[in-house]
């Protein structure tokens, strides 16, 4: 993988622990404390046994290291590559007019890979209104001001909505935004793609101050470490709430916590694992794997 050992994660999180042994001896409890703020807390069951037990021969018995400088993190071609394939992404232009120019031909285009199990009426991320709008949202987000919202409803009226938007989702299977906020009554939710016209709001209107809450549900499933399954399954999860243990040799009990609301997706995202993943908790979330198997299954005999 282009950023796992070198210059990735576990680069940055070795990185820091050489900077600490350059200036005093390193314990087990200061290499868990710098994987967690640099890395993923998983992350310490292989980073602390490979440094301790001198795999990757970069630390002494005694916490010292034998390293003389601080590492450095230059990009590799292949880097700037992937860099520039990412900054050509046409969500890019939603956060910025102008992107580093990385002066490499890109690893990948959106031509090179054909997604399945995705809604094919995303939002348009080149809609100059969309961008106008998408940006004021994000800028509500980070000054904390009211915005008012127009859109039209499942009925074709006007809708009008005014909130302090507290931030955006994006759903990969239905491949759009959505923007959280406190309204007047609680939490109000909107796709960015259906606003019409968003703007700041200079009126007098009372919101709730109460924090968004999404209802949360989880999944536990078993993984067999085959061909890396565990690394991949790592980076695949990583900014969700999870628990790692180990159960037996090359063999791992994951919990995942989601979104309820985004309960298919979840499930689109372990079948692509097959056979390496059983799903074992909770019996609502078996029988959505099984259902969407036969579904599949069904689909292949027409």
């Amino acid at each position: 993988m282009i950023f796992s050992e070198l210059y990735g994660a576990y680069y940055n999180a070795v990185a820091n622990i050489i900077k600490e042994a350059l200036d005093h001896p390193v314990k087990s409890a200061d290499i868990r404390r710098i994987v967690e703020k640099h890395a993923y807390l998983e992350s310490a069951l292989n980073i602390e046994p490979a440094l301790l037990e001198e795999k990757w021969q970069l630390l002494k018995k005694d916490g010292t290291t034998i390293i003389e400088n601080d590492p450095t993190m230059p990009l590799t071609i292949i880097q700037k590559r992937f860099l520039k394939a990412i900054s050509e992404d046409k969500r890019i232009k939603l956060f910025a007019d102008e992107v580093i120019d990385y002066d490499a031909e890109p690893l990948f285009t959106e031509d090179d890979y054909i997604v399945f199990d995705k809604y094919l009426d995303g939002d348009d991320f080149e809609d100059e209104n969309y961008i106008k709008n998408f940006r004021t949202i994000l800028d509500a987000i980070h000054n904390q001001y009211l915005i008012e919202i127009n859109t039209i409803n499942r009925k074709g009226n006007p809708l009008k909505q005014i909130m302090v938007p507290k931030y955006l989702e994006f759903s990969e299977k239905d491949d759009k935004f959505r923007v959280y906020g406190n309204g007047r009554r609680g939490r109000v939710v909107a796709n960015v793609g259906k606003i019409i016209s968003c703007k700041k709001y200079d009126g007098e209107y009372e919101v709730t101050d109460k924090e968004i809450v999404n209802d949360k549900s989880e999944v536990i499933f078993e993984l067999e470490d085959k061909r890396k399954a565990l690394d991949r399954v790592l980076l695949h999860f990583a900014h969700f709430e999870k628990e790692v243990e180990k159960i037996d040799t090359d063999k791992y009990r994951v919990k995942i916590v989601y979104n309820t609301e985004d309960e298919t997706e979840m499930v689109i995202r372990i079948l692509s694992y097959g056979p390496m993943i059983k799903v074992v908790e909770p019996a609502r979330f078996v029988f959505l794997i099984k259902e969407r198997l036969i579904r599949q299954r069904n689909l292949m005999k027409k």
